[in-house]
């Protein structure tokens, strides 16, 4: 596969700095149930990295002594990882809301019967991705028989209470989440939204909370497409010329920081992926032990390159959707 890390490395991209944490992310390891084209991690059913259960202990002394309000969990499909649900119950212990990014196919895998059960029972808010409401689509992404297996999830899902008008109040959010599936940025999120709505309950009796649009950030299994396809600098210059300043203010990286699953510490998934850092330095490889609280991290300097320019591109991309 092609590497873009090297032609992202210098850029222009404008220089910003740490507020107050919010939010941990952790990645679990990069262990899945599927192989997307747009996966940002090179996540599939052949990958071997997890993260084991001392690691998974200091996260969670990290997250108490933070005082963060929210842990956000991926992968993979992190609830292959056999710490994935003691993270969950010790977090949901110290009164942290607990987010699952999960792909809904896990739900059918033949050890994970009772996943939606346990999700529910812990209030977590799920976060599922489903990049179009049309089964071609999803399955040319995906892999075929992925769609019907997210249609299945997700009335499991709804059977539970998630997606309810009342989410806010029971806990069981359910939001999905759209990437594009060529080289171009998200719709209007709030628009696709509204489809999304419709078509999912018309044709499947299917319902959600919110959409969140995503766009394809170019690292690398979609960075490495981009540069076998020819397209990768055009795919920059629009990301670009798109910039808008004002996105800045929103960025995830701004109230959160990324733990890989060795526990090293990074200023966003992004990053992770490229293998840069915590801090604008760059000095060192921080691990989450190393942190004493989150009061350090408050003014700091955010390792930048060319892919932030993904995040602030037209309404704006971060793992809570657009940014405006």
């Amino acid at each position: 596969m092609l590497d873009s890390k090297p032609l992202l490395l210098e850029t222009d991209f404008p220089p910003i700095a740490r507020r107050h944490l919010s939010t941990v992310q952790v990645n679990l390891g990069y262990r899945c149930n599927q192989s997307c084209v747009h996966c940002h991690v090179d996540a599939g059913p052949k990958r071997r990295e997890e993260m084991h259960a001392d690691t998974m202990e200091q996260v969670l002394a990290f997250v108490e002594r933070s005082g963060a309000s929210t842990l956000d969990i991926t992968g993979g499909a992190p609830e292959l990882n056999a710490v994935f649900r003691p993270l969950v119950e010790g977090a949901r212990a110290l009164g942290v809301q607990v987010l699952d990014r999960c792909n809904l196919t896990i739900l059918e895998e033949p050890d994970q019967a009772d996943l939606a059960a346990f999700l529910a029972a812990h209030r977590v808010e799920i976060i599922a991705s489903l990049p179009c409401y049309l089964e071609d689509n999803v399955d040319g992404q995906r892999g075929k028989g992925v769609f019907e297996a997210s249609i299945r999830g997700l009335r499991r899902l709804n059977e539970l209470g998630y997606g309810a008008e009342d989410a806010d109040a029971t806990g069981l959010r359910l939001s999905l989440v759209y990437n594009p599936v060529d080289a171009v940025l998200p719709p209007p999120q709030c628009t696709l939204e509204a489809d999304y709505k419709r078509e999912l309950w018309e044709r499947y009796g299917v319902r959600f909370n919110r959409l969140l649009t995503l766009a394809n950030m170019p690292i690398r299994r979609f960075g490495g497409w981009l540069l076998s396809t020819g397209r990768f600098d055009d795919y920059m210059r629009l990301l670009k010329d798109a910039h808008r300043h004002e996105n800045l203010e929103a960025v995830m990286c701004r109230d959160l920081v990324s733990i890989d699953w060795q526990g090293y510490v990074y200023d966003c998934d992004f990053n992770q992926m490229l293998g840069l850092p915590l801090g604008s330095a760059g000095d060192g490889r921080p691990h989450v032990s190393e942190l004493t609280d989150a009061d350090g991290l408050t003014g700091a300097g955010i390792r930048v390159g060319e892919h932030c320019f993904g995040c602030t591109a037209g309404q704006g991309s971060s793992c809570g959707g657009a940014l405006s």
